[in-house]
């Protein structure tokens, strides 16, 4: 039974810091890999008239990778009947600085223009099915500023659906249409150099927080920096959140098999209470009666913990190869389990587990150590 406490306890944390260890990395890279690092934006509801000058400033910096103005709206996209609001990104025709491409489930990402002469246009994939649109298919777009009105028309343009992406992330598929930007200038009648934003992506993203601050004291106002992080705070912060409380929580599974041991140990020292009586009768010392429980104890964790991590290690295995435990991706921003185990993890619960298993072993190797042998006989009747 004090095997068992120990492999369930050591298993279930090990496995449960490889899945929260995932759950980060995934949605991590997902964040990051369709958000942008860094945006700048303005307070006011005016755009950043003089973006280019911006741009060039920005490229000065040795850590950025690269930049672009973009132009970022309200609008309404319709596909048949069928009309939904959005979002809509004015971007270079090369596509914009987030790794998108790599999402794309339908069609490809184009931003060119099509045979028919219409520029196209990408989308996510919930858009795509509350509209009921297909790549191919020809979509209106409208872009709206202020409340329709007859003195306030909204731009109409037209596109064709080149590419359809799936991120799992609601905030992203729902939300968001990627435009070439010279259509976004049309409808949201902004000319060159004047942009909504610009968008900063760096070559390393260790960098992100250090560059947001320096830029944020650069930059002065109406315009502000935002970094990724400060963006998407709250899924950063629920993140964060389960890697700090479910090892805390799954932990306590190996402080109840220590209790577990210490009784087990017990047990042990009153079955072999005679056993000890005749080791003292023949000159065995109280360290020695103490360290054989102590080594039982040792033996106990040590083949509870190799148990717990082949466990581990197995369940790691064949959830990465096969994902054989499945998730509500609407719910989860993903469709399995994730699983990335760190070996520090291990190296950690390990020693961690032993320090517990033989500290729970003292108590009960004290008490073998301090029998009477003039008291085992009385002991046995």
């Amino acid at each position: 039974m004090a095997i068992t406490g120990v492999a369930i306890g050591s298993a279930g944390l090990l496995i449960s810091l490889s899945i929260v260890h995932g759950f980060k990395s995934v949605i991590e890279d997902k964040i990051l890999g369709f958000g942008t690092h860094i945006t700048i934006e303005t307070y006011s509801e005016m755009p950043l008239y003089r973006a280019d000058t911006l741009v060039t400033m920005l490229q000065g910096i040795p850590e950025i990778d690269d930049v672009q103005a973009v132009i970022y709206g309200q609008g309404m996209i319709q596909a048949g009947p069928n009309v939904e609001g959005t979002f809509i990104k004015g971007v270079p025709p090369t596509g914009d600085l987030s790794d998108l491409r790599n999402y794309i489930i339908e069609g490809t990402y184009d931003l060119g223009t099509q045979t028919n002469g219409y520029p196209g246009i990408i989308i996510g994939s919930r858009l795509a099915r509350n509209l009921r649109a297909t790549v191919g298919q020809n979509i209106f777009v409208y872009a709206i500023r202020g409340i329709p009105s007859a003195s306030n028309i909204p731009e109409i343009q037209q596109f064709v659906l080149t590419g359809v992406y799936n991120t799992g992330m609601e905030q992203f598929d729902d939300v968001f249409a990627l435009v070439p930007i010279n259509s976004s200038r049309r409808l949201f009648n902004m000319v060159y150099p004047t942009a909504s934003q610009i968008d900063a992506r760096l070559i390393s993203g260790s960098d992100i927080v250090s560059v947001g601050d320096e830029l944020a004291e650069t930059i002065d106002f109406p315009y502000y920096t935002l970094t990724i992080y400060q963006k998407y705070r709250n899924l950063f912060a629920w993140i964060n959140l389960q890697e700090q409380t479910i090892p805390l929580v799954i932990g306590v599974m190996i402080i109840v098999a220590a209790f577990n041991l210490i009784g087990t140990v017990l047990m042990m020292v009153l079955e072999r209470i005679r056993d000890i009586g005749i080791l003292k009768m023949i000159g065995t010392s109280d360290k020695k009666v103490r360290n054989i429980f102590l080594i039982e104890g040792f033996f106990v964790g040590f083949v509870g913990l190799s148990i717990g991590i082949t466990i581990a290690v197995l369940f790691n295995v064949l959830q990465s190869q096969f994902g054989f435990i499945p998730l509500a991706e609407e719910n989860y921003y993903m469709s399995t389990v994730p699983i990335e185990p760190h070996l520090v993890d291990f190296v950690l619960v390990a020693v961690i587990t032993m320090v517990l298993c033989v500290l729970a072993s003292y108590i009960p190797a004290r008490v073998a150590s301090k029998v009477r042998p003039l008291k085992v006989t009385a002991f046995g009747k």
